[in-house]
């Protein structure tokens, strides 16, 4: 395959920051939850810094945003990653840390296979999902498409 699928999940909190005691059974898992991911068949690659997460990266300049950029050889490696292991549990909890973010938090795109998507590009492939909805430049699971050809 020549294409990976690169990912951009975007969550609001209900609290001022990441540091807030509300947030500390979110932070408590990040880590098992980030490993997790990168022993995962299909994981590619993602966004971390030097505390081996993406909690330091303020594309939005609002601490109340919190960002993950990840890429993986297929939609099925990303999927059963998001929805068939712990991972699925910080989805259920969502609500208990995130508001709504956009019509859309998460948003999906085909990338060259050995490239990495910029903070920038995967904001605006969110942004373009939320204001167009699903189209071969930006998709969801629920509408997902084929990389392209070649």
């Amino acid at each position: 395959m020549k294409y990976h699928l690169a990912q951009i999940n975007v969550a609001r909190m209900h609290f001022e920051n990441i540091e807030a005691p509300a947030m500390e059974s979110f932070r408590k898992q990040l880590d098992s939850i980030n490993a997790q991911a990168e022993r995962t068949p299909g994981f590619v690659w993602r966004l971390k810094d030097d505390t081996n997460n993406a909690m330091a990266y303020d594309p939005y300049d609002d601490p109340q945003i919190i960002v993950n950029i990840s890429v993986w050889e297929t939609i099925t490696a990303l999927k059963d990653f998001t929805y068939h292991t712990a991972h699925a549990g910080l989805i259920r909890q969502r609500k208990e840390w995130f508001q709504a973010f956009g019509k859309a938090y998460y948003a999906l795109w085909w990338i060259p296979k050995g490239t990495h998507p910029s903070l920038k590009e995967a904001q605006q492939r969110l942004e373009y999902l939320q204001e167009n909805g699903p189209t071969p430049h930006s998709f969801d699971f629920k509408q997902t498409y084929d990389p392209p050809l070649g």
